[in-house]
């Protein structure tokens, strides 16, 4: 992203250093849809959905202080979003527009919303931090990632990304407090507090929050992390490492959640290896993921789907988005040029079984303006995950054919 940047002298004769700049993105996604699908009562052969999102940054540093800020403005014109008002949550977890009912603090403006289309004007970081020699302070809205996994994170309890985002820049930030020491061994300690509300009642409450401790240590060539938190008043413990071998990277994440129901395990693990092919550089990277929530008989229906509100939480909350138990995930980026890249993504559903395949373009235009395109094949039965899974009604299920999606970014 390009920023510009400033230099100011106060008044006791220090500098205070300012940083602004942002991005206006523009999508476009064509979804073909099957004559079965539940989606056609929405969309004549076809739902479009059209997205604009504007974003202004803003960083300012005083010596060891800083203060960061995001605002995000929002406008949806899409088919999709008119389906997801007329589901279940249920058959749509997660879906709709971003809003703050759980956060902390409410700085989400809904401006309009209706049918169609929804804008929103927010600020999705606001914090200030502090850096001493050993020690980091953070506090206010803000976004943090843990965990080795490329394309499923079990270990990233904190607004994870959907592995089959195309546009990963920026995570949705929470409200928070967040601490980091460095160790004198190169390893350090974080710790973070997420302050939530009650999605009911609207206050404040412990079971509603988090509290995580993690740890990032160093043995020999290897690193390993190890994380203690309290997650929606269930006790998580996380075990993670990463080694280099054979030139390539091994990574691996082990992950146990305390639950109502019982001790429930995940896990994810993979390989990454870079090269050069026929003068081209390329990295690619293999992945199972072991999702100790999701169905194992690859039977989605909407019972089914009840019988595990374990699973539906954690969607709904946007930590989990697959349904099964066994999962592969694999991707290879080529570089064509040092301005065109192509990512063709594929994820396997293991049981049903079924998968979504992925062929990403990336286009670096001119020095601020880049070109992102897709598209997306998905392949299955009907009543599989990525067929679509069963609706509500008999002979209905939420399927969708193959899909286009296209972005244009222009960083200023």
């Amino acid at each position: 992203m390009l920023s510009l940047s400033a230099q100011a002298t106060d008044y006791a004769g220090g500098t205070n250093d300012w940083n602004y700049g942002g991005h206006i993105k523009y999508q476009y996604i064509n979804t073909w849809i099957p004559q079965y699908s539940f989606f056609n009562r929405y969309a004549d052969g076809n739902l479009q959905d059209q997205n604009l999102e504007a974003r202004l940054t803003l960083a300012v540093r005083h010596d060891r202080w800083d203060f960061r800020s995001d605002m995000q403005f929002i406008k949806i014109h899409s088919d999709r979003l008119l389906a997801s008002r007329n589901l279940p949550p249920l058959l749509s977890p997660g879906a709709g527009v971003i809003n703050d009912d759980r956060r902390w603090f409410n700085l989400t403006y809904e401006i309009s919303s209706q049918n169609k289309d929804t804008t929103v004007l927010r600020l999705d970081r606001i914090s200030i931090g502090f850096t001493g020699d050993k020690t980091v302070m953070r506090l206010g809205r803000q976004a943090i990632s843990w965990g080795n996994g490329l394309l499923f994170t079990p270990m990233d309890i904190f607004n994870p990304f959907d592995p089959t985002a195309l546009d990963k820049e920026y995570k949705t930030g929470d409200d928070m407090l967040y601490g980091q020491y460095l160790l004198n061994t190169g390893g350090d300690v974080q710790i973070v507090g997420v302050v939530r509300r009650d999605l009911d009642s609207g206050e404040i409450k412990q079971d509603e929050s988090s509290l995580a401790l993690k740890y990032h240590g160093f043995w020999g060539r290897n690193e390993y992390d190890l994380l203690l938190a309290e997650h929606f008043g269930q006790s998580v413990l996380g075990v993670g490492f990463s080694t280099d071998l054979g030139g390539a990277i091994w990574r691996a994440d082990l992950v146990w959640n305390d639950t109502d129901s019982g001790a429930v395990f995940s896990a994810v693990g993979g390989v990454s290896y870079s090269g050069i092919l026929a003068g081209h550089n390329w990295t690619g990277f293999l992945e199972y993921y072991y999702n100790g929530f999701g169905l194992s008989d690859g039977i989605y229906s909407p019972l089914a789907l009840l019988a595990h509100p374990e699973l539906l939480n954690r969607m709904s909350r946007g930590e989990i988005f697959n349904i099964a138990r066994h999962y592969l995930g694999a991707s290879v980026s080529l570089e064509l040029t040092p301005l065109l890249n192509i990512t063709p993504n594929i994820f396997v559903n293991l049981i049903d079984p079924s998968a979504l395949t992925q062929v990403v373009l990336s286009y670096n235009w001119k020095q601020d303006i880049q070109l992102l395109g897709a598209l997306n094949i998905p392949i299955g039965e009907k009543g599989s995950e990525y067929g679509g899974i069963r609706g509500l009604q008999p002979g209905q299920y939420l399927s969708t054919g193959p899909s286009l999606f296209v972005q244009l970014a222009w960083y200023f």
